[in-house]
């Protein structure tokens, strides 16, 4: 394999994508047979000026693909001739609700036929976060992973090499530029939604933000930052309600910010039992667009992290192995509800 040699130093191409393309292209015009040696990382490192490490990555990742194999106190073997073997991608969300289902569905349309995904959840269970994490490193291309949680989780997420990880829809502020994450900034989404909707809010007493606190919920601290700093500079009278339990939470002539699908079911259907129309006797907005939401009692209004776009966004971040923290894009969506 002497023309390892053509490597070139100075392309902004890194190394290891160079060794990669120019194995696969050997395993393609057919200088490689399945079965065959390639040389040793010792081989290629010092023959080739490449740091034993970049020799590793570049065989580790064809391993992955499925192209070759090792052998210990062996070496690596070509595996199969198949160069369009499947892309393979773990992605774990919290748990799937209607909207990650579209974010889902987002992703995996973006990266197309021949990308193989595996989903699985944590359910904001943080050994099973991490059980999932360690037991399937290595197994992987890619890692896609939401870490829904109010605590520090880096350190998990660092055992995740950075080249091979999207971090999506929550922010791990310690993760620098060199770290791939698309994420909501909560915060900055609940204030600027509520904003939106001042006039609409105005004509309500009081504005109730319900969580779910004994549900499987998750409720980023940016929520109730948001929500709290919206009502504060506006002066709106406010209240947080920890569970949407009984019909007496309900007020008429108030203004609710509801998350749960169950919640919003529950509204829906108590409201109408004491004969208040939404938007006139009482206030419903909810966080999160659903294709269901457009026609519930005749449309709910909505703050919304737009979903299909982000799914979008981060197949491309994971096709180009895309770096940086970009954030997705939100907006109110006025409805008969409020």
């Amino acid at each position: 394999m002497k023309d390892f040699a053509l490597i070139d130093s100075q392309s902004s191409k890194p190394k290891y994508q160079q060794l990669i393309e120019y194995i696969i292209d050997s395993i393609e015009n057919g200088r490689l047979a399945r079965g065959q040696q390639l040389p040793s990382i010792n081989e290629v490192a010092q023959n080739f000026g490449m740091a034993r490490m970049t020799v590793t990555k570049a065989y580790d990742e064809l391993r992955e693909r499925g192209l070759v194999t090792s052998h210990h106190g062996k070496g690596f073997y070509v595996n199969s001739t198949d160069t369009r073997s499947q892309m393979n991608i773990f992605v774990l969300f919290d748990a799937l609700t209607p909207y990650k289902e579209i974010l889902y569905d987002a992703i995996v349309e973006g990266l197309g036929e021949d990308v193989n995904v595996n989903i699985f959840f944590h359910h904001h269970n943080i050994k099973v976060f991490e059980n999932l994490i360690l037991n399937n490193l290595g197994h992987y291309n890619f890692y896609v992973v939401m870490p829904h949680f109010n605590q520090d989780v880096s350190d998990i997420l660092k055992q995740i090499p950075k080249e091979k990880l999207l971090l999506l829809d929550i922010d791990v502020p310690s993760f620098g530029e060199d770290f791939a994450l698309l994420y909501q900034d909560f915060e900055h989404n609940v204030y600027q939604g509520l904003s939106e909707a001042q006039n609409l809010i105005a004509k309500y007493q009081t504005l109730s933000l319900v969580l779910s606190s004994k549900s499987f919920q998750y409720t980023p601290v940016g929520i109730i930052n948001g929500f709290k700093k919206y009502c504060l500079e506006n002066q709106i009278p406010f209240e947080i309600i920890p569970d949407l339990e009984e019909e007496e939470h309900l007020q008429k002539d108030h203004a609710y910010l509801v998350f749960r699908e169950n919640d919003l079911v529950r509204f829906i259907n108590w409201s109408n039992k004491k004969g208040w129309k939404l938007g006139k006797d009482i206030g419903l907005i909810s966080y999160d667009d659903t294709p269901i939401k457009e026609i519930l009692a005749e449309g709910i209004s909505v703050i919304s992290n737009d979903f299909q776009a982000m799914g979008k966004r981060a197949a491309e971040m994971i096709l180009t192995k895309q770096k940086g923290r970009i954030v997705n894009q939100c907006s109110f969506i006025k409805r008969k509800s409020l």
